[in-house]
């Protein structure tokens, strides 16, 4: 291909891209700054910082109930989990852009975003901030499960409300076969492992 300047061209459009996305929120937050999760049952809510999240990945000391919690839950030990957050993925910037602004990208981040949802505005927004989130991370072409929660432009929750179907606590992971159990399946922190693995398969494939 001749033409090599184009990719450079079109990951700075993305970029501006990415970051007019984000500052489309009512309530915009640092890249960094926004909780990855707030664990919502009922009526208790309990709040996950960055910084909680980035000293389990980087040392594995577990600071957090919230996550501690999450990780009792996962259906999997803590070290698999810190190790399937930090691994890297090599992506494809331009075709995995590409898919997610699609109609078929639209569908996938609904589908991703089952339970997991901006903290203010549930649902309305929630295709748009994880995809802001996954482009960010991807910009350097390689994701990882912590360094997509780690450029969310909004504080996010773990949505478990019963009157708010689907809204049930559970997430979509992928691929099936790579889990066992209704809590590897299911859980919020198994969906954050795998994601990388889905959309770098994403990208490999074009589609």
């Amino acid at each position: 291909m001749a033409n090599r300047p184009l990719p450079t061209l079109a990951k700075a459009a993305l970029a501006l891209a990415c970051a007019a996305t984000a500052g489309s929120f009512s309530q915009p937050a640092l890249a960094g700054e926004a909780s990855p999760v707030r664990w919502n049952t009922g009526a208790a809510v309990w709040t996950t910082s960055p910084e909680a999240l980035n000293t389990f990945v980087s040392s594995g000391e577990i600071t957090d109930r919230g996550l501690e919690g999450g990780l009792n839950r996962s259906g999997w030990t803590s070290q698999q989990v810190r190790q399937g957050l930090a691994k890297p993925y090599a992506v494809d910037l331009i075709p995995l852009s590409r898919f997610l602004y699609s109609e078929a990208g639209e569908r996938f981040l609904e589908e991703q975003t089952r339970s997991y949802v901006p903290y203010a505005t549930l649902k309305a927004q929630a295709a748009v901030a994880l995809r802001a989130a996954i482009i960010a991370d991807a910009a350097d072409g390689e994701i990882s499960g912590a360094g997509i929660l780690g450029a969310l432009p909004v504080d996010f929750r773990l949505a478990d409300i019963s009157s708010q179907a689907p809204l049930d606590g559970s997430q979509n992971v992928w691929p099936q076969s790579g889990c066992q159990g209704s809590r590897q399946c299911s859980s919020w922190l198994s969906w954050a492992v795998f994601l990388p693995a889905n959309l770098q398969a994403i990208s490999q494939s074009g589609s």
